[in-house]
């Protein structure tokens, strides 16, 4: 039977710094340009930093992907998958939700026509508009909503502690695997660990003056995001093994692509637009 293989601590200085660098700037582009902080987690102006910082990511994004799935063709795979995604985010953010929706299986039909005949498997651009739109849409929509940038926090904080905390606690206590075909450095300790760090960061969040949140509803979507976060590192990892590739890409020092970062988000925020959807109807208050 193959051994496992063991975290590699050697890139553990990488990660931290390449961490010090993407945190502020998620955050600086959620919060937007405003001089008074309280104020400006009420309303939903200033978004375009958002808007271009989800732009970047989308066309990174599509890149990694047609290089994962179009080896013999990723520019124009990942040119098509680009204009796909950012149809529906620009739709979004113009508020015409409804449409950007809809755009989505237009543009998967439109990414895998245009992969006819260069890629080994067209519906493969198809997917990846299935991907990385629906998240990308989420973003946008979840901060779009009142009291969005508070929502958008959270998301990051339950994201964030889900994998800090599944980091921390499994590298301590390591134990059974979680999954060892796909990845093999997951163990159930840390597992446990990330959803409780999940838990735990949605429960602060609330507790924060001004966002209108209980914290029994809080703990619940912590749960949830921290579970759609680590759903959403499992199947990357599934999909990396089947198009037989280490890492999404390098452009991230000591975590490979940025799909092999944003790869759990991309799971989390349909659930946490789902949350702040209930919520909307009345749950949660």
């Amino acid at each position: 039977m193959p051994q496992a293989r063991r975290f590699d601590w050697s890139n553990l200085g990488l990660r931290i710094a390449s961490g010090v660098v993407l945190v502020p700037t998620a955050l600086y582009a959620t919060l937007g340009q405003h001089q008074h902080w309280v104020p400006a987690l009420q309303g939903r102006q200033e978004a375009l930093p958002y808007l271009l910082m989800i732009s970047v990511g989308v066309a990174l994004l599509s890149i990694e992907w047609g290089g994962m799935s179009a080896p013999g063709a990723p520019v124009r795979v990942s040119a098509a998958v680009t204009a796909a995604v950012l149809a529906a985010v620009f739709l979004g953010y113009k508020d015409h939700f409804v449409l950007g929706w809809l755009v989505i299986p237009v543009g998967a039909i439109a990414a895998a026509l245009v992969a006819r005949g260069v890629a080994e498997r067209p519906a493969d651009a198809a997917y990846g508009v299935f991907y990385i739109a629906p998240a990308a849409l989420c973003l946008i929509w979840l901060r779009a909503t009142n009291q969005g940038v508070w929502w958008a926090l959270m998301l990051f904080a339950c994201t964030w502690g889900a994998d800090i905390g599944a980091f921390a606690v499994g590298s301590t206590l390591k134990g059974p695997k979680l999954w060892p075909r796909f990845s093999p450095n997951k163990t159930w300790s840390g597992f446990v660990g990330g959803l409780a760090a999940a838990m735990g960061a949605g429960t602060l969040m609330a507790s924060l003056p001004y966002f209108q949140l209980s914290l029994w509803a809080a703990a619940v979507i912590g749960l949830t995001v921290g579970l759609a976060t680590m759903a959403g590192d499992l199947w990357e990892s599934a999909l990396k093994r089947r198009f037989g590739v280490k890492d999404s890409g390098d452009i991230i020092p000591g975590h490979g692509g940025l799909l092999d970062r944003v790869d759990g988000l991309m799971f989390a925020v349909v659930v946490m637009a789902a949350a702040r959807l209930a919520n909307h109807l009345g749950w949660g208050h």
